[in-house]
């Protein structure tokens, strides 16, 4: 066993981190054999314009990407590209009828994201400050927490499911979709208004951990919970029922 460890040991690169240019050619190959791999898949079909459509889920998560290895057009399921070193999305698809993921990456902007995603479109912990280019119409969740947002603008007019805004640098929620068909989570941010909610929330709604001195502006009707504790003010549930018409819990 001794001889052994010291065999090791004369090999000086064996405990030596990998160099930059290591882990380039690394990335390299790892990228070309996804391309050769996806070229050859029966559910892949390009584009006159140099676009691919693609009749199945496109995985390209934890690739050490810096940007899209293909332009996409149509995906019929789902999308994802969490957890690579992207800083924008030209390249996406155009239209996702499953979810869209790209989580955990280093985008600043939306632009060149899908026009139109059936399912859900997640883009938290990023270094967002614009929701602007984000789809036009998303048919399931919208999450765009953990990330450096001062505004809503630009967000999706429509959002099927929740809308997650949480944990974000929000003083107003201006911007904010107009139609929400699940729940509405503005939590741990600089919200000092709460005008430019949207009028009706399916879900619950959830605007505890901000800067609230007032609740004009909330929704008019919340279908599920309306939670506002820890604030700059301690709300009354009278309070809460002056302005929003709560079917569920309210907790104060």
């Amino acid at each position: 066993m001794r001889v052994l460890i010291d065999k090791l040991f004369e090999q000086d690169n064996i405990f030596k981190p990998a160099s930059k240019s290591d882990i380039e050619t690394r990335n390299k190959e790892k990228i070309q054999i996804w391309l050769e791999e996806f070229e050859q898949r029966s559910d892949v079909k390009k584009n006159k314009d140099g676009s691919y459509d693609v009749d199945g889920d496109v995985d390209l998560s934890r690739m050490n990407l810096t940007k899209l290895p293909v332009k996409f057009g149509t995906v019929r399921k789902d999308f994802n590209c969490n957890d690579n070193q992207l800083t924008s999305l030209e390249g996406s698809p155009r239209t996702v009828d499953g979810d869209f993921w790209c989580n955990h990456n280093q985008l600043t902007s939306l632009e060149g994201s899908p026009r139109t995603v059936d399912g859900d479109f997640w883009c938290s912990h990023n270094q967002l400050t614009s929701l602007e280019g984000s789809p036009e119409t998303v048919g399931g969740e919208f999450w765009c927490s953990h990330n450096q947002l001062t505004s809503l603008e630009g967000s999706p007019e429509t959002v099927g499911g929740d809308f997650g805004c949480s944990r974000n640098q929000l003083t107003s929620l201006e911007g904010s979709p107009r139609t929400v068909g699940g729940g509405f989570y503005c939590c741990h941010n600089q919200l000092t208004s709460l005008e430019g909610s949207p009028e009706t929330v399916d879900g619950s709604f959830d605007c505890e951990n901000n800067q609230l001195t007032s609740l004009e502006g909330s929704p008019r009707t919340v279908d599920g919970d309306f939670w506002c504790s820890r604030n700059k003010k301690q709300f009354t549930v009278e309070e809460v029922k002056k302005v929003c018409n709560v079917k569920g819990n309210i907790d104060v």
